[in-house]
Parts: C-alpha cells; sequence; structure tokens
C-alpha cells in the first residue's frame, strides 16, 4: 500500500497491522445512542485499534450559533492524535460500521491538519470480521507530539457560504444527507426540514455498492458526473446535517480524481440556526 492511499482493504491492513508505524482508530458512533461506540468497540475491535468519539474526540464543544460537531481545535487535536501514538510519521487507519460515514471525519481532519498517511477501511468492521479475530483489550502507547498545520482552504464557514451563493453564479454547494432530510420530508434529528437554497443532493449512500464497499473510482466519477459544477474549476464545497457525512463527499472526490471541494463545517444545523436564513423544501 502508498502511504497516501485512501482507501485500504482488509488483506492491506492485515498484512501491516503489526508494522509499528501504523494506528488503526475504531470511529464507530451512533448520533441517537451516543454511548452505543464505545460500547461496540469494547465488545469487540480490530486488535490494536484506539477508539475515536465522533463528539469529544473528532469535534469541539458546540456553541450557541454553531452546528451540531464543530471542527476541534488543532492544538486539541494534535493532543488527541499523540494519545494514540500517532505522529506525523504514522500511517494511520480509521475504520467504522457505517461505510465509512464517520471514519471518513478522521480521515478529513488528518487531511486538514496536513496528514496525508490516512486511509479508511474499506469495508469496515464488517469486512474485517468475516475473517478476522476482534480484540477487546485496550491498547496501550506511549503519548507522542504530532505537529498540526491546518489548513484553511479547506473550510467555508456560514458568512462564505451566504456570499458565495448570493453573488457566484458558479459556486456548487453538494449535501450528503439522503433524499427524505434534503426535500424536508422529514427531519429526525435537527429542528427545521429542508435545505439550503441553491444546494444539490448527492447522498453518500452514492459513493457505496450494495455490499457497503466503495464504487472504483471510474465509477465514483461517473457518479460525480451527474452534479452540475462538482470537482470543476469554480469553487465547490460538501454539506450534510453537521458536517460529518460531508466528509464521505470529500474522500470519494478525491478518490475520484476530482478537485477538492471544501467543507462547510456548520452545515445544515448551524444555517438553521438563524431564523431569517433561507430553507428550501423538495428536490430542488
Amino acid at each position: 500500500m502508498r502511504s497516501n492511499e485512501n482507501l485500504i482493504s482488509v488483506n492491506e491492513l492485515r498484512a501491516n497491522l503489526q508494522q509499528p508505524h501504523w494506528r488503526v482508530v475504531d470511529c464507530r458512533f451512533s448520533l441517537q445512542d451516543p454511548s452505543l461506540g464505545r460500547q461496540q468497540y469494547e465488545n469487540g475491535h480490530i486488535p490494536g485499534a484506539h477508539y475515536a468519539d465522533l463528539d469529544r474526540d473528532l469535534a469541539g464543544p458546540v456553541t450557541a450559533s454553531s452546528g451540531r460537531h464543530p471542527l476541534p481545535d488543532p492544538i486539541d487535536f494534535a493532543r488527541t492524535l499523540g494519545r494514540w501514538g500517532i505522529t506525523n510519521r504514522s500511517q494511520v487507519v480509521a475504520y467504522d460500521d457505517a461505510g465509512g460515514a464517520i471514519a471518513a471525519r478522521l480521515w478529513w481532519l488528518c487531511k486538514w491538519c496536513g496528514h496525508q498517511q490516512v486511509a479508511v477501511l474499506d469495508g469496515g468492521i464488517q469486512a474485517w470480521a468475516r475473517s478476522n479475530e476482534l480484540a477487546t483489550d485496550r491498547p496501550s502507547a506511549a503519548e507522542t507530539i504530532f505537529d498540526v498545520n491546518p489548513d484553511s482552504n479547506k473550510v467555508v464557514s456560514t458568512p462564505d457560504v451566504e456570499r458565495m451563493l448570493a453573488g457566484n453564479a458558479g459556486f456548487c454547494l453538494v449535501d450528503a444527507r439522503d433524499p427524505a432530510r434534503f426535500g424536508g420530508e422529514q427531519e429526525p434529528i435537527d429542528a427545521v426540514a429542508g435545505h439550503i437554497p441553491g444546494a444539490l443532493n448527492y447522498p453518500f449512500s452514492h459513493n457505496l455498492d450494495e455490499s457497503g464497499k466503495w464504487l472504483s473510482p471510474a465509477r465514483l466519477r461517473e457518479r460525480w458526473a451527474a452534479v452540475p459544477g462538482a470537482g470543476g474549476d469554480e469553487p465547490w464545497a460538501v454539506m450534510c446535517g453537521s458536517g460529518v457525512t460531508a466528509c464521505h463527499l470529500a474522500l470519494a472526490a478525491e478518490c475520484a480524481g476530482l478537485s477538492a471541494p471544501a467543507l462547510y463545517v456548520g452545515s445544515w444545523s448551524e444555517w438553521i440556526r438563524e431564523p431569517s436564513r433561507p430553507v428550501a423544501r423538495g428536490a430542488t
């Protein structure tokens, strides 16, 4: 495996699991039951894996104006990585049980901080468990120092989105939520249903096949070709409910060889904090 690949197979991980500079991170998490991911980890995880809690490790504190999963402070995130024994030389492998929906957040955070040696396990823990044992012990790792270099160009704020949608006809904003939530037919998590006017819908599940594994780069390019403005020369960004599954779209774009989108971190949950912001419903 090349150290800068974005996806890794079970066979590749198994072959390198004992490498001293490899670090595996379990990112399982449930929005409905925030304690469930940790319980699942304790019941069985890939040997040597550390556990990342979405709310505490992969996000910062929620404020009155933020979305549900703000970015962590870069220094705090560096300390988290250091607690797991991750250095700037480490190969990081993230996995979950949701097609990479949460693991992609760790992938994106590492990229945002300048770390390229990070990959998501294709097929997640389900693919691993089909032919490999799980462990229940917590790994120990000597605390390390991770130097962060966050890239502000990878992020857009709510004012950025408002400005670009108002003044840039070529700006493309892609929403990773499922069609029912995007269209405002249902909203199981946030207080308001619908989407940002002008946004396009590309559910993150479109990046996966029927077995939950990632599509090939060629298939991903075909899927993205149906989203006008995505991956072109004009600026574009990805969003979702809280800036988590949007990272799945950023990973898919990179796998497909497209230009990298920015992440609208606040996403829908931040947009609706201000009642005066417009809300659209329906498929477009």
